[in-house]
């Protein structure tokens, strides 16, 4: 059984771990941006702005993860002639989904701030340009912090799905170190046990962060 922990195991179960984190990191920065965008977009009550970004979310929350997944890999790939390896597949996916998400994070905090506080920002002389900036955005990000790291630490539990297109992230490689201990019946259990604390030691203290800010700006 022990023979499972040594340095080549945890040594591919680190690079597994790099992919995992490149998919993460850089589909949450994208999410971030994208999010704030549409989000502001979406609450400047123009009509057809409106329209597409809820169009847009509802398709994305109708769709699968997954089916996504496959769309862009093996469908618009091969359709537009790219040639798009899995993992960047997989940061457009996630993007793209998280930016609609975000968006209506975004979106719902906006809207949740008192009417009150765009009219004391117009009595002190603030254009709508300016109460936005230095009232109502910086009041909109206390509220969206909590739920938006509960959105990215979603994100990156999700990213065991890219190993169904072939990425070779954490849960491949575990896969991968299983499948050569095939005689050993306590692998299964091993590895996926060090990928459950792996992702515990990531996403835990997101989470529990993210209710210590919930309290602290409720």
């Amino acid at each position: 059984m022990l023979d499972l922990l040594n340095q080549d195991t945890f040594l591919r179960l680190a690079q597994g771990l790099f992919v995992t984190l490149e998919i993460s990191v850089i589909s949450i920065i994208m999410t971030s941006l994208g999010g704030l965008v549409l989000g502001i977009l979406m609450v400047l009550k123009n009509p057809y702005i409106y329209a597409f970004c809820r169009f847009g979310l509802e398709f994305i929350r109708v769709m699968p993860l997954l089916v996504w997944l496959f769309i862009i890999y093996f469908g618009f790939s091969r359709w537009l002639g790219i040639d798009l390896d899995s993992t960047t597949s997989t940061i457009i996916v996630f993007s793209i989904w998280g930016s609609f998400e975000m968006m209506d994070l975004v979106r719902s905090s906006l809207q949740s701030i008192p009417k009150h506080q765009y009219e004391s920002a117009a009595s002190l002389g603030l254009n709508s340009l300016q109460s936005f900036i230095y009232i109502i955005i910086p009041q909109a990000l206390r509220r969206l912090t909590p739920v938006s790291m509960n959105l990215l630490t979603r994100m990156v539990k999700s990213t065991t799905f890219a190993y169904l297109i072939g990425s070779v992230e954490l849960v491949k490689v575990g896969q991968q170190i299983i499948e050569f201990h095939n005689k050993n019946d306590f692998a299964p259990f091993i590895i996926y046990g060090l990928i459950f604390i792996i992702y515990f030691i990531i996403c835990y203290p997101v989470s529990l962060y993210s209710r210590i800010l919930e309290k602290k700006w409720s």
